[in-house]
């Protein structure tokens, strides 16, 4: 059985997120979990998202509809964005995010029959680039749109790293890595990375 996961652009009304967050932990997150829902993690934006917006991943067993996660997030803020989503390769089950770091979401626009050949070729890639002595980083997921019948759809990576150092220093990864990402990025049409923090006071 497949697990979904929902990706949420949130923005609160104030001129920063803390009483969006207080209104997530307050109201939201309660509701998620006597539904099955669980927070999978509630990020604060380093650079790409506003100072008055949070991203939320929520995860659920089996098959949940999108309106599953958004109708609580609505309560509490204007939902920017929102992805129904699978996991590929990672993560393969669901457990929440705790690591203190810097965490980057990278969109990839994509054709939909590409999709795995997409996650393949980065399971091949982070068996060097998550194992390199130059930085700390590990992928955290890898999701499709759970819809994949349209012929363009996107794909989320989420990736963790200790700092910006390490996040710059990996760019130039393992050659083997290196390679394989090159031949998923002339599968992918456009990217789009955000770099966030995750809330550690988030259960």
């Amino acid at each position: 059985m497949t697990d979904t996961y929902c990706y949420l652009r949130i923005k609160g009304k104030g001129r920063d997120a803390r009483p969006l967050l207080e209104d997530l932990l307050a109201s939201v997150l309660p509701r998620w979990q006597d539904a099955g829902i669980t927070s999978w993690g509630v990020f604060s934006g380093l650079f790409g998202v506003a100072s008055n917006e949070l991203i939320v991943m929520a995860a659920a067993e089996g098959e949940r509809g999108l309106d599953a996660f958004t109708g609580d997030a609505k309560r509490v803020g204007q939902v920017q964005r929102s992805r129904h989503l699978v996991s590929t390769v990672r993560p393969t089950e669901i457990v929440p995010l705790q690591r203190p770091g810097l965490y980057v979401f990278r969109f990839f626009d994509v054709y939909n029959k590409d999709v795995n050949e997409i996650a393949q070729l980065s399971r091949a890639a982070w068996t060097t680039f998550e194992n390199a002595d130059q930085y700390v980083a590990e992928p955290q997921g890898l999701f499709s749109e759970s819809d994949l019948t349209k012929e363009q759809g996107k794909m989320l990576l989420l990736t963790w790293y200790d700092g910006l150092g390490s996040w710059q220093t990996s760019r130039q990864p393992h050659p083997e890595a290196r390679e394989n990402f090159l031949r998923r990025q002339a599968l992918t049409r456009r990217t789009l990375a955000l770099a966030t923090n995750l809330l550690a006071e988030v259960p």
